[in-house]
């Protein structure tokens, strides 16, 4: 399962989206502000699979020494191959 996160973690529906990726063992994708998500400490406790869309870093200014590791940049096509490579899709948080 997949979990898309397009909201800031400063929001509930950015946290609510975590947080189901979280409890259901899903992975999950940051897009847009979601991004955010994906700056060092920020996804404590979080095992499953990370992804950010590389875009969506570059246009909000985020360095990639500031990504926490082993969260993968993906580009457009990476996001369409991983959304169509899951059984289950859900968002936009």
């Amino acid at each position: 399962m997949l979990v898309i996160v397009k909201n800031s973690p400063g929001t509930s529906d950015g946290k609510r989206g975590v947080k189901l990726a979280r409890d259901m063992a899903a992975d999950l994708c940051f897009v847009q502000n979601g991004v955010y998500f994906g700056q060092r400490e920020r996804l404590e406790g979080f095992c499953g699979s990370a992804y950010i869309l590389d875009e969506d870093v570059r246009l909000r200014g985020i360095r990639g020494e500031d990504i926490e590791k082993g969260i993968k940049t993906i580009d457009y096509d990476g996001l369409v191959d991983l959304m169509a490579n899951e059984d289950k899709v859900i968002g936009i948080f």
